[in-house]
C-alpha cells in the first residue's frame, strides 16, 4: 500500500513537471522590416547586429527587396526593440529613420544612393 501511494505521487509529480516544461517551451515570432539597406555589406552588418540582440533567434536580409526578416522570442524582445536596434546600426527600419551618428559610421557603399 505504501509503495502504491509513493508510485502514484511520483507519477503525479512527473506529469506536473512535464506539463510545466511544455508550457515553458519558448515560441518564436517573425517580423519583416523594410530597411534602407542596399548591398551585401549591409546584409553582413545588419545580420551581425541582430545576432547580438537579446531574444533574436535568426535574421536574414533579402538584399534586392531590403527586407530584414527576424525570428525572435517575444518573451525577451519586441518588434519595437528590434526596429530600434536596426536604426542604431545606421539603417531605416520601416517608419523609423536611422540614427544619424550610426549612419555616418556606415561603409560608404551602404549609404543611401551609393548604388545608383
Amino acid at each position: 500500500m505504501k509503495n502504491s501511494i509513493k508510485l502514484i505521487l511520483l507519477t503525479m509529480v512527473l506529469m506536473m513537471s512535464s506539463t510545466a516544461f511544455s508550457q515553458k517551451a519558448k515560441k518564436t515570432e517573425t517580423i519583416s522590416i523594410k530597411t534602407s539597406s542596399q548591398c551585401d555589406m549591409c546584409k553582413l552588418t545588419l545580420e551581425k547586429a541582430m545576432a547580438y540582440e537579446k531574444g533574436v533567434k535568426k535574421s536574414n536580409l533579402d538584399v534586392p527587396t531590403s527586407i530584414l526578416t527576424v525570428e525572435y522570442n517575444p518573451s525577451k524582445t519586441t518588434p519595437e526593440k528590434i526596429k530600434k536596434a536596426v536604426t542604431e546600426t545606421g539603417y531605416d527600419a520601416d517608419e523609423l529613420p536611422a540614427n544619424p551618428a550610426a549612419y555616418e559610421k556606415l561603409n560608404p557603399c551602404c549609404k543611401k544612393g551609393a548604388h545608383k
